[in-house]
């Protein structure tokens, strides 16, 4: 079996699908694994280090009959539809699909009788845990959500007792207590801030107080999907939530949003008129803002600044942010799917 990993093609993405450290598992496995050249350069990762470590480096000129010739091609975005072209009938693809926004990439794949594996639709079962992307991805965006959100304070993160006084800690709330929530509130915690936490999974509120964050309890009726996602929630419900929130959003100086509904748009958690309360200087870190935003006004790539001062840093491809430790682990997932 033949796998090709090509360069990612979507501008700002720095990671590798696969990286060298893990490649001799595929070459002792029987495998052959061909490279283009360059793939690895924003993650580190060298051509040479790339051969040291079994696998043959493809020119970038030769790329279209590479493409032709491998029964597997592993990426992280999705392939683009002229890439699906060059692509045998009958090969694997592996990458995040991103199937609610690529629709061209998966019908270029239907069309070239392709069997195109969406790694973010990996079940989030026992057997699957070594394979999921998604939770490995969404280690690195809560880490970093976490340290945007300290890097733009104005404030201290942690408590601190100095000659000239008491410098009190920030505070910082999460709200979406899933694998990128918890990174956060571990993260924020490491730092010294005082961190509180809301889910709408009942199921969330243990682990928020493992990591030694206050759980905030609105009263409402828990609502948890399949595989221990959020669901959907009617907008009455969700016009309530909005109303309990606005006391302990308005008193936070970092607010970290991390909602997500698979499948469907970020549901929205944080209005306009929710983050006019709070303090000039405050940051609003929203990792969902790719698929639509937690918070109003959020855009991907960008920082916005309200009228009242505010500071919205709106996600854009965040793991690609850590593309040293974001290429390994999604390495070890697309290996652990392959063997």
């Amino acid at each position: 079996m033949r796998v090709f990993v090509p360069k990612e093609l979507k501008s700002g993405e720095k990671r590798v699908a696969l990286v060298p450290d893990i490649i001799s598992k595929l070459t002792r496995a029987g495998l052959t694994v061909a490279i283009e050249s360059g793939a690895g350069i924003n993650s580190q990762a060298t051509d040479s280090e790339f051969q040291a470590a079994g696998a043959e480096i493809i020119a970038t000129a030769n790329i279209q009959s590479e493409l032709g010739k491998a029964d597997v091609v592993a990426s992280v975005q999705p392939l683009t539809p002229d890439q699906f072209k060059s692509i045998k009938k009958g090969a694997v693809t592996i990458s995040f699909l991103s199937p609610t926004t690529a629709a061209d990439s998966i019908d270029a794949a239907a069309s070239a009788g392709v069997t195109a594996f969406s790694l973010e639709m990996v079940p989030r079962i026992s057997r699957a845990q070594s394979m999921d992307a998604l939770t490995s991805q969404a280690l690195c965006a809560g880490y970093r959500a976490a340290l945007v959100g300290a890097e733009m304070s104005p404030r201290f993160f942690p408590l601190l007792m100095t000659a000239a006084g008491t410098v009190t800690p920030a505070q910082v709330l999460v709200l979406g207590a899933g694998v990128a929530g918890l990174q956060a509130i571990a993260t924020s915690r490491r730092l010294g801030a005082v961190v509180s936490a809301y889910d709408v999974r009942a199921s969330s509120a243990d682990e928020v107080r493992s990591m030694g964050a206050t759980f905030i309890d609105l009263g409402l009726e828990a609502i948890e999907g399949a595989g221990g996602y959020a669901r959907e929630m009617t907008e009455e419900r969700a016009a309530k939530q909005r109303e309990l929130l606005t006391p302990f959003i308005t008193k936070s100086n970092v607010l970290i949003t991390t909602a997500a509904v698979p499948g469907r748009p970020a549901p929205r958690l944080v209005t306009a008129e929710m983050f006019s309360k709070m303090a000039p200087g405050s940051i609003i870190v929203d990792l969902a803002a790719e698929t639509g935003g937690n918070v109003e006004g959020s855009k991907p790539g960008e920082i916005v600044v309200t009228a009242n001062g505010v500071k919205i840093w709106g996600g854009k491809d965040v793991p690609s942010q850590l593309p040293f430790h974001a290429s390994s682990l999604y390495s070890r997932n697309v290996v652990n799917l392959l063997l």
